[in-house]
């Protein structure tokens, strides 16, 4: 029996848009044994995934708050023997940094697959690898990932034929339906506000008037979603915008799959529940910038991107669902409220996951 490592540590898009090339490599040779290395805060993603045999938490981001700690020490050291543990034939490291490269070596596979210029993130990693891959001539991320499984023989696969094993267990949709049946939503849609880098988010003050007009739609509830770290930007957008019929609906990772399933409509940047809303097949409308949505956008032909791509956008303000850090206030400008509000009733003239 063939092992295969998948190294893909982090962040939630980056993971989602794994998960195709990870379901591709098992389905095409279903007596392989997948196991995935990733951060413990975002295990939950792989939750019942029936492609991956086994799930090796480590957490990176809390060894280096607390260096010094024997604790530390101690559950780095439990990590590394689980790695090792897993014995792979293969490792493919989709991250291509060099913490990652060094979990692929660390697993002492044979051959250690990765990116090869520039779609390898940091240089150094490459050196760890036995083998790199070009993406040439592939637009979206998901498809510079199935480049590397197809070096491992999988066959291409279409757009079309993607899988995103995301979970959903029966006691969180329950959980979530209770909820919603609490605040009296069915039909709903989901506004995310947030986002990684703040120069990705659309300003506070426009989302407030999206809100407002959406709330004004006969029969829907607007659902506004983001991390414990965003929870007092939701309040002040909600305030701002003055609707009753849109609230905060603070979720896990999970629970916020299920409620993205059930929605007529999900709103938000370039950030990891819109990833999530994309790969659960919910209709969406992406507000975009600085980054470029045909590699990492919505990919269904219905689905709505508003782009600025005037250049001058940086990244700052980088923050993780539930890690607390601020962020500053520099915001993606450029677009207006109606056009994404133009946007929003395109895609609803559309059938649901068209």
């Amino acid at each position: 029996m063939r092992r295969i490592l998948v190294v893909r540590l982090s962040s939630i898009g980056d993971i989602v848009h794994a998960l195709p090339a990870v379901a591709a490599l098992g389905q095409s040779s279903p007596e392989t044994r997948i196991d995935w290395v990733i951060e413990s805060r975002y295990a939950e993603l792989l939750r019942d995934n029936p492609f991956v045999h086994r799930v090796i938490s480590i957490d990176t981001l809390g060894w280096r708050k607390s260096w010094g700690a024997p604790e530390t020490w101690r559950d780095a050291i439990r990590s590394l023997r689980a790695i090792r543990s897993l014995r792979p034939d293969v490792a493919l490291d989709f991250q291509g940094l060099l913490k990652s490269a060094l979990v692929a070596r660390i697993s002492r596979a044979r051959r250690r697959i990765g990116f090869r210029g520039r779609w390898l993130r940091e240089s150094l990693a490459g050196v760890l690898y036995t083998e790199g891959v070009h993406a040439e001539g592939r637009t979206h991320v998901v498809e510079e990932n199935l480049a590397l499984v197809e070096r491992l023989g999988v066959s291409a696969v279409s757009r079309e034929e993607w899988r995103f094993p995301l979970p959903g267990p029966a006691e969180v949709e329950r959980r979530v339906v209770e909820r919603l049946a609490t605040l009296g939503a069915r039909e709903i849609i989901v506004v995310n506000p947030g986002g990684g880098w703040s120069s990705k988010r659309w300003p506070p003050d426009q989302y407030a008037e999206l809100i407002r007009e959406l709330g004004g739609l006969p029969g829907y509830h607007v659902l506004v979603t983001g991390s414990p770290a965003e929870e007092s930007l939701i309040s002040s957008i909600l305030q701002q915008a003055g609707s009753l019929r849109a609230f905060y609906f603070p979720s896990t990772l999970v629970e916020f799959i299920v409620l993205t399933r059930r929605a007529r409509l999900f709103v938000g940047g370039d950030t990891g529940p819109m990833h999530i809303a994309a790969a659960a097949g919910t209709p969406v409308v992406a507000v975009y910038g600085p980054t470029n949505p045909a590699r990492n956008g919505p990919f269904r032909k219905d689905d709505v991107t508003v782009w600025n791509n005037e250049p001058g956008h940086k990244k700052r303000g980088y923050a993780h669902w539930g890690s607390g850090r601020k962020t500053d206030q520099v915001h993606l400008e450029g677009i207006p409220t109606e056009k994404v509000w133009q946007a929003v009733l395109s895609r609803l003239a559309y059938p649901h996951g068209s």
